[in-house]
């Protein structure tokens, strides 16, 4: 029995042994790996005022983040102390839109938690906003939005609703009774500093902003450019118009908005395999990942690259093969430079902290020039010349 219990021992001692040298050898590779990451070098050349970075949560609301994000901004270039605009109240809002837009086209419609960024101007514009303090959408003891449950119950009621003739009267306030129970009720009044106010005048008196000031921009090889377009992408369910631009302005016209003090909102494609969250680099790598080896794969983010040049053609077959998708969205805020000099446009994402950056990212022009959907800025940030050209 001893020797049996001895050899025990020794199978036990082994087996730790074995699991704390993976355990130290993992360690030293993390540690050697976190140091390979610092490689890249960043230093601001602007950064505009912006408030902190937010996080989703469990729901496709990047549109409302960023586009509330953006109006924060403004109140800063515009001398106010800004206010964390209510993300879910703009969300809420869209959705009781869209769902009539759905009902209106029969069912017609993709419904889903996406949206554009001008759906955040359209709701200020036609229903107010409010301040996250006095409408959070977080009833319960919930700390984050989560939308798992509540969607595909929303969904599932439009369509039924859609197969019935005549609609079912009262729709609408069912619809809403079904927000009330996952977000809570949207208070008619509320206090902020001292003063009550409602969705509208918070809007009007303490935001300030007018809507009208604000334009939308794309860039497609199949509609004239410099003319307005409605952009066919299930995000844009208001069916909204852009303007359309060579994809060369694309740069130009973020570049001359920060440095005149303006920031950028900004939709693009995120599923490339040179976009990295946890690295917070986003770049167009001059190899397709298919072609590279495991070890360039793996060092991909390690050190700046060179990068492909992308010509609008490519551009635009990307778009229309659905390889650059209508995937999220975010605030661009700052630009800046490598080591070695290369520009990078600093962004502002809302998936929280957890990247090396501490929610932000760096993101090459090429990339913008590639994957970009939408932007949107002040009409006073545009060229003089531009807005001539544009008529506005």
């Amino acid at each position: 029995m001893k020797k049996y219990k001895r050899l025990i021992i020794i199978i036990l001692v082994l087996i730790i042994g074995a699991l704390l040298a993976t355990f130290i050898r993992k360690m030293l590779n993390k540690n050697k790996y976190k140091r390979i990451k610092t490689e890249y070098v960043f230093k601001d050349v602007i950064n505009l005022g912006c408030t902190s970075v937010k996080q989703q949560g469990a729901s496709n609301t990047c549109w409302s983040y960023t586009g509330n994000s953006f109006l924060e901004s403004e109140m800063i270039r515009m001398g106010k102390e800004p206010v964390e605009i209510s993300q879910v109240f703009t969300a809420r809002k869209a959705y009781l839109d869209k769902a009539h837009n759905f009902v209106r086209l029969h069912g017609g419609l993709t419904m889903g938690e996406g949206g554009q960024l001008h759906d955040v101007l359209n709701v200020f514009r036609k229903y107010g906003a409010m301040p996250r303090s006095a409408y959070a959408g977080l009833p319960g003891n919930h700390t984050y939005n989560d939308f798992r449950e509540m969607t595909p119950l929303l969904n599932a009621m439009l369509k039924v609703l859609v197969k019935g003739r005549p609609l079912t009267p009262n729709w609408e306030q069912a619809y809403a009774a079904t927000l009330d129970t996952h977000l809570g009720v949207v208070p008619e009044k509320f206090d902020y500093k001292g003063k009550v106010y409602t969705a509208r005048t918070f809007a009007d008196q303490v935001i300030g902003i007018d809507p009208d000031d604000y334009i939308g921009f794309a860039s497609v090889t199949d509609q004239p450019y410099y003319k307005p377009f409605v952009l066919l992408v299930p995000d844009n369910w208001s069916f909204d118009s852009f303007y359309n631009l060579p994809m060369q302005d694309l740069t130009s016209i973020i570049d001359m908005a920060l440095q005149q003090g303006y920031t950028v909102a900004w939709t693009t494609d995120v599923s490339e395999k040179g976009f990295s969250w946890q690295y917070g680099i986003a770049y167009v790598p001059e190899k397709p990942f298919d072609k590279m080896s495991n070890d360039e794969k793996k060092t991909m983010f390690v050190k700046p690259s060179t990068e492909k040049k992308i010509t609008a053609e490519e551009r635009q077959q990307a778009f229309d093969n659905w390889a650059t998708t209508d995937d999220h969205a975010m605030h661009i805020v700052g630009l800046a430079k490598d080591q070695h000099g290369k520009e990078y446009y600093l962004v502002k994402n809302s998936w929280g902290k957890a990247n090396d950056f501490k929610g932000y990212m760096y993101v090459t022009k090429e990339f913008v020039n590639y994957k970009t959907i939408t932007l949107m800025l002040h009409k006073g940030a545009l060229d003089p010349s531009l807005r001539a050209r544009l008529k506005i």
